[in-house]
């Protein structure tokens, strides 16, 4: 469970985060939506403590996380664009990115399951950019983590793979592990989420099921739904 108390975030005088409240249930998919400033990426930086708030708190299964670093290492994380050494071959990425974090790892089942075995001792300069993100996918998934952060992870993915991906982490999920989606792909959303969490102008404006927004907003389609949502954060 991850629970964010009052948060607030400044970059100079641009307010990012504005008391921020919010409380994940303790396994599911949740998908974070909004405009863009509406603060997603800040959120998910602070929760990674790659960000420090100005105020507030943010607690992973009642264990404080500012200032620590340790619980790290029950996340996993897919960035919206990993950058690694572009002269080092697929191989060499994996085993050095083992060899950082230490711990027991699944890469052989999922080097095979995103079908990257022939592609092992290329360079990632060599590399598309689906086969790159794929790459990214299983260096950000094989230490098995109980909780998933995974920003924009069907970005140049094609049908097949994105395929794929829903599946596995659809598996995941029914191993009892939280997952946090920031993601565009409104078809994505509304196939997988079993929460949808709004954010805009930094504040929480909708948290709860897909069917409850549709019912609040009086729309049967997703994208109208959020745009009824917006109409509301403009009155």
């Amino acid at each position: 469970m991850i629970e964010i108390k009052e948060l607030h975030k400044k970059f100079g005088k641009n307010e990012v985060i504005k008391g921020l409240n919010y409380q994940s249930s303790d396994k599911g998919i949740v998908t974070i939506l909004g405009p863009n400033g509406s603060g997603k990426t800040t959120l998910i930086k602070v929760i990674l403590g790659m960000v420090i708030p100005d105020s507030g708190s943010v607690l992973l299964n009642n264990y404080s996380i500012l200032d620590k670093y340790e619980y790290r290492n029950i996340i996993d994380y897919l960035p919206q664009i990993a950058r690694f050494p572009e002269n080092i071959t697929v191989r060499e990425l994996i085993y050095m990115i083992k060899n950082l974090r230490g711990s027991k790892t699944r890469d052989e089942y999922l080097i095979t399951y995103f079908g990257l075995t022939p592609f092992l001792n290329k360079r990632l300069v060599a590399l598309s950019g689906g086969w790159r993100q794929k790459v990214n996918l299983v260096v950000a998934l094989m230490f098995d983590s109980p909780y998933l952060i995974l920003d924009e992870p069907t970005s140049g993915l094609d049908p097949l793979s994105v395929v794929k991906l829903k599946k596995f982490i659809i598996e995941e999920c029914n191993r009892d592990k939280l997952i946090l989606v920031s993601t565009h792909i409104l078809s994505f959303v509304e196939e997988m989420a079993s929460e949808l969490l709004i954010l805009d102008e930094g504040k929480v404006k909708f948290t709860g099921t897909l069917e409850e927004l549709k019912r609040i907003t009086k729309q049967s389609k997703l994208e109208n739904a959020l745009a009824t949502m917006q109409e509301i954060s403009d009155v």
